[in-house]
């Protein structure tokens, strides 16, 4: 008699708001509880994320209690796993303890019961997972492999059979089921009745697991509840056929295992992931770097408690991967970027002593590429940057735990300060028609790696320079930047040099990118626009954003969309420049970030050096 497993998955990523959860709700969570009330005969193992649970225990309590009655009378087996649904392979050790424990704890309290085993997010697997989920009292867990049949090994790795299998690392061992892909996508669009008769009819024995992941509204139009009953109408019509079972009874009944080598299943894809897309792999690494600020924390345990709850908050894994659910792609929504960017940053605040923080000009590989950045930790901002382009890839206003620079464009990574050398011949009214023809139009020297010249680690200063290159256009120009870091004022100085023969005659144009809640009048407005200066005031907030400069400047402001999201605005300051040979032209700009009490920034406030 084939055994047979029902599992459901669900999660929604914090930062997406009520719509998105009561679409879920509506379409999947309530008709899948409710229908599976009203068949008692048929068991379920549910793998909802501790955020979801949370939300449906503030905003459903009726559908919450629903679930505790069905782990009540057996009928659903909870399983574990991180609480906020993170790539666990990705995480700091003692972080996938914590999350795990964290979601096991909730478990036991909420519904009186603690999960034996956990499901991973997105299936995702790595051998030394073994060790942590041990550690949790995590007994079993669920693996896919993906285009094998239901029963049978074909090679090494490949776990579905008759018998549950065993992995093992450093002498540390879990329980392990397979999901078949193939049925899960069967069930997943109400197929599941013709795949279980296909089953009676082989005549075999053996084990079959499936995570349906179900979508609504399905292209019938038909209402999601009916579809439900229907499903385990069908399913109940195989109950003398079938032995419905849960794992953990699988687990404690069964006597043999296989102890099996499994590889890691997604790791490839997602570290490839996290190389492909620079604003995935930056969370990753302010991740990375909050987990150490939090480690290093000394003295209050409460705060340090605090701290590390918001820093899981910001490890979901649609905060720092490509897409692993066809429903959601955390890169593409700035809701879900910006949450785990308000955890992190709120976080960090946490870290530092009250009157005991002393800003600072770090130095170290921040994003993992085998390059130094330079990091500028301000009391009240944070300011990133990279060699290449010496331009700034992280602006954090501490105040209200939002990057500035939080922002995406796939295929063109978008900075503050990167700057363009463009030719005269490219009209100045044309600039912002199409953003990306300035990168065509001369020298982008965004690319270009900049020479460290000087660190100033006194007065909170750094110096690049940009050597000539006399084979592009306007490669004679050599530049020298530096950037300074005052409070609640970012301040770039530029000297231009034209080391070359001849006369040069260009727009420099210095790119920066702002990444707004939104765009429109509600949620920002440009309250001053002069020669020497733009104020932006970000409503959400509560902000003024001031940027200012010692020479007047022409400004192109438009807005930077991806997959048809607003990202961020791009504000392009337009200077012309001549130049005679051995002639350098200074400019200098200030980007101020403030409250709104504090008043508008004016340029003559400037204190510029």
């Amino acid at each position: 008699m084939v055994r047979f497993m029902l599992g459901s998955h669900g999660h929604i990523p914090l930062g997406l708001g009520d719509e998105m959860f009561e679409r879920e709700y509506s379409g999947t969570l309530k008709p899948f509880i409710s229908a599976l009330y009203q068949y008692p005969k048929i068991p379920a193992a549910l793998h909802y994320s501790g955020a979801l649970l949370q939300r449906l225990e503030r905003l459903h309590p009726e559908l919450f209690m629903l679930i505790g009655d069905l782990v009540s009378r057996k009928q659903v087996e909870l399983l574990g796993g991180g609480f906020y649904e993170p790539i666990l392979s990705l995480l700091p050790f003692s972080d996938r303890i914590g999350q795990i424990e964290l979601m096991t704890t909730y478990i036991r309290k909420q519904f009186g019961r603690r999960p034996q085993g956990c499901y991973l997010s997105g299936l995702a697997w790595e051998p030394q997972l073994t060790g942590p989920l041990q550690a949790c009292g995590m007994k079993y867990t669920f693996l896919e492999e993906p285009g094998l049949d239901v029963f049978g090994r074909r090679s090494a790795g490949e776990i579905i059979g008759k018998n549950l299998s065993i992995a093992e690392d450093q002498g540390k061992t879990i329980a392990v089921f397979s999901v078949s892909r193939t049925l899960s996508s069967a069930f997943a669009e109400f197929r599941g009745a013709d795949a279980l008769a296909r089953l009676c009819a082989s005549s075999q024995e053996g084990l079959v697991c499936v995570f349906p992941e179900w979508f609504f509204p399905d292209s019938s139009g038909e209402f999601s509840e009916p579809r439900f009953h229907r499903f385990f109408e069908e399913l109940s019509a195989f109950e003398s056929q079938i032995e419905f079972t849960q794992p953990g009874k699988v687990f404690r009944t069964h006597r043999f295992f296989n102890k099996t080598y499994i590889p890691g299943s997604l790791d490839l894809s997602l570290r490839e992931g996290l190389i492909a897309c620079p604003e995935a792999n930056n969370i990753y690494a302010k991740m990375m770097l909050t987990h150490v600020l939090i480690n290093q924390f000394r003295g209050d345990k409460s705060r340090k408690r605090t701290a590390r709850e918001e820093l899981w908050k910001a490890q979901g894994c649609e905060s720092f991967t490509p897409s692993i659910s066809p429903k959601i792609d955390g890169m593409e929504q700035p809701e879900v970027r910006k949450s785990a960017y308000k955890a992190l940053l709120s976080a960090e605040k946490l870290t530092r002593e009250s009157g005991g923080f002393t800003p600072s000009l770090l130095y170290f590989d921040f994003d993992f590429d085998g390059q130094v950045e330079y990091l500028f930790q301000g009391e009240l901002i944070n300011c990133y940057i990279q060699p290449e382009g010496a331009e700034v890839f992280e602006l954090d206003y501490l105040p209200r735990a939002w990057n500035y620079l939080d922002t995406f464009n796939p295929g063109f990574r978008r900075m503050a300060f990167a700057d363009y050398l463009v030719s005269r011949a490219f009209p100045e009214e044309t600039f912002g028609e199409n953003p990306e023809s300035i990168r065509q139009a001369g020298r982008n020297c965004g690319i270009e790696r900049f020479e460290l010249l000087k660190i100033d680690k006194d007065h909170n200063k750094i110096a690049f320079r940009l050597p000539s290159k006399p084979e592009i256009p306007q490669g004679n120009i050599e530049i020298e930047k530096t950037c300074c870091l005052k409070k609640e004022v970012f301040q770039v100085h530029y000297a231009l040099y034209n080391a070359g023969t001849r006369p040069e005659d260009f727009w420099f144009v210095p790119s920066i990118d702002l990444a707004f809640p939104g765009e429109g009048g509600a949620f920002v407005r440009l309250l001053e626009q002069a020669p020497k200066i733009l104020v932006f005031q970000d409503l959400k907030n509560e902000t003024l954003l001031s940027l200012a400069g010692d020479r007047s400047f022409e400004a192109r402001i438009f807005s930077i969309r991806a997959k048809g999201r607003y990202q961020s605005t791009c504000i392009l300051p337009i200077q012309p420049v001549e130049l005679a040979p051995g002639e350098t032209f200074q400019t200098e700009f200030c980007l101020k970030i403030q409250t709104e009490d504090a008043g508008v920034f004016p340029a003559e406030a400037l204190q510029l050096s």
